[in-house]
């Protein structure tokens, strides 16, 4: 059985070109990318040691090993950040048998009022599950009539928290909301290895794979880091969208707001165009 950290190195072993590295054309081959032998050498470790750690039977490489595979590997710093998280969650138990308890969903005052000093922008507070805790006016009126925030698009979510990661997978009007929605898709499951807790995240995988089908559980041990370049929206009003993010992190809390701003002219007339509206209904 493997695990996390060797599906990444697989992964991305699979799809590098060796003429990329510089590396010799050997001749066609059963499977693409780079050999192990290749990387093994890169890396200065043996071919036996790459395979144990790809299959998943060395689950605690050591930090000179891992920064070793990500100088083979030729990762950028996003990449490197998720491999040395997966070495982390890898070396301890990663396997959750129950519901685990919730992660937490309450909001600090203090995250609240920075919330409130951003209003009338678009901004939200969520978890890396994806659950909304906390949002401004102007993110329900970016929402607005797309459903993502409708308490009865939620009701295999317990306690009714609009969850954008379930929104994402299960619900038809977010292919029409997200103009990229394959690239929203690549986001929101690749967080699920950031969640609160890596139980939590296997429990929600869990339940989200047998109503999500391929189009979640595909992305799942893909690990390709999303590029989250401009959000791409078709707005049910009519105006399509184009918005930039920036994430403050609440490593506290295990939080963090979102703030949407617009990335151009037509988005930001939009917009004002769209407060000026009564609230839409949902879309059915």
């Amino acid at each position: 059985m493997g695990t996390p950290l060797g599906d990444f190195v697989r992964t991305k072993r699979d799809s590098i070109q060796p003429e990329t590295l510089g590396l010799p054309e050997r001749g066609r081959r059963r499977s693409p990318g780079l050999r192990r032998l290749d990387l093994a050498a890169r890396a200065g470790i043996s071919v036996e040691y790459l395979t144990r750690i790809e299959q998943g039977r060395d689950r605690n490489p050591s930090i000179a090993v891992i920064n070793a595979l990500a100088d083979a590997l030729s990762l950028d710093a996003a990449e490197r950040g998720h491999l040395r998280y997966l070495a982390k969650i890898t070396g301890g138990e990663c396997t959750a048998h129950a519901r685990p308890a919730p992660p937490r969903r309450d909001v600090r005052p203090s995250v609240l009022r920075t919330l409130h000093l951003l209003e009338p922008g678009i901004a939200v507070v969520t978890n890396r599950l994806g659950d909304i805790l906390a949002h401004t006016t102007g993110y329900a009126t970016l929402t607005g009539g797309t459903g993502l925030l409708d308490a009865h698009a939620h009701a295999g979510d317990g306690d009714g928290v609009p969850n954008l990661t379930r929104y994402v997978f299960t619900d038809p009007r977010a292919r029409a909301f997200f103009a990229d929605w394959d690239d929203v898709a690549d986001e929101q499951a690749f967080d699920l290895w950031l969640g609160p807790s890596v139980e939590n995240s296997e429990w929600l995988s869990a339940e989200l794979a047998p109503v999500a089908g391929p189009d979640f559980t595909s992305r799942l041990n893909r690990h390709v880091v999303p590029r989250r370049g401009t959000l791409r929206l078709n707005h049910p009003a009519g105006p399509g969208l184009r918005l930039t993010r920036e994430t403050l992190d609440v490593p506290a809390d295990a939080q963090q707001i979102v703030v949407f701003l617009p990335a151009d002219e037509e988005t930001e007339t939009a917009i004002a165009r769209l407060r000026e509206r009564p609230r839409l209904r949902a879309i059915s």
